[in-house]
């Protein structure tokens, strides 16, 4: 997340996923966040959750968000 105030702890978000050749990733809808690239066996099945914290440090913004995952 590139500013502060996009998203908040507590705030249900959803997610859009993108493909790579090897891996997935997603973004916070609408285009507030992005995260890094995920594993193809570590792929999300929810697309919606809710944002447990946003931490600032010298790189950024950074979003944690909690998903509702089935077990498989």
């Amino acid at each position: 997340m590139e500013r502060p105030g996009l998203v908040e702890p507590g705030q249900k978000i959803t997610v859009t996923e993108g493909e790579l050749p090897s891996n997935y990733y997603y973004i916070i809808d609408p285009a507030v966040a992005m995260s890094a690239n995920i594993p193809f066996r570590n792929r999300l099945i929810s697309r919606e959750g809710v944002v447990k914290d946003v931490v600032e440090n010298a790189r950024g913004f950074y979003v944690t968000a909690e998903f509702d995952e089935p077990e498989v």
